[in-house]
C-alpha cells in the first residue's frame, strides 16, 4: 500500500463529498506561566473546570494527576468532547487541548480565561478544523 503524500487522501475525499459534521480542535500553548498555579493541583482542576462552564460545556468527569517533584495533568471529560491541561512548572510551561464536536460550545473563551488565569506572559494557539463525510455520517446513523 503506498503512503499518500501531501494529504492526498483527505483532499480526493473532500472533493465532492459534502461533510455533515465540523469539530474544532484548539491546541494552546502557555509560555511563562506562574510557576505556583502550573504546579497546584486543586487550583488546575478548577480552573480547567472553569473554563469548561465559560465555553458553555458540560463536564462530565474531571480527573487529575501530580506528579513528582512537580508537574500536574488535569482532563475533562465532556459531553462535547473533552479539555485537558499538562504542566510543566519548572519550564513555566503549559500545554492545553480542547477538542469540540458542539455547535454550542466556544472554546475561544475558555482559551481566554486559561491565559488569564496562569498568567501566562505569552501563548501559541492553533486550531485544527476536522470534518467527517457525510457518507460515513448517514451510514453510521443507520447502524444506530
Amino acid at each position: 500500500m503506498e503512503v499518500p503524500k501531501n494529504n492526498q487522501t483527505f483532499k480526493a475525499l473532500n472533493e465532492d463529498k459534502k461533510l455533515a459534521c465540523t469539530s474544532k480542535h484548539f491546541l494552546l500553548e502557555l509560555y511563562r506561566c506562574d510557576y505556583e498555579k502550573l504546579n497546584d493541583e486543586s487550583f488546575l482542576r478548577c480552573t480547567l473546570n472553569n473554563a469548561a462552564k465559560i465555553a458553555n460545556a458540560t463536564v462530565l468527569n474531571l480527573i487529575s494527576y501530580k506528579f513528582k517533584p512537580q508537574g500536574v495533568t488535569v482532563i475533562a471529560l465532556l459531553a462535547e468532547s473533552h479539555l485537558s491541561i499538562h504542566t510543566w512548572p519548572e519550564e513555566q510551561y503549559s500545554a492545553v487541548d480542547i477538542f469540540t464536536c458542539g455547535k454550542n460550545m466556544k472554546p475561544d473563551k475558555a482559551c481566554k480565561y486559561l491565559i488569564h488565569s496562569l498568567m501566562a506572559e505569552e501563548h501559541l494557539l492553533r486550531v485544527i478544523t476536522r470534518n467527517t463525510p457525510l457518507e460515513v455520517h448517514d451510514s453510521l446513523r443507520k447502524i444506530n
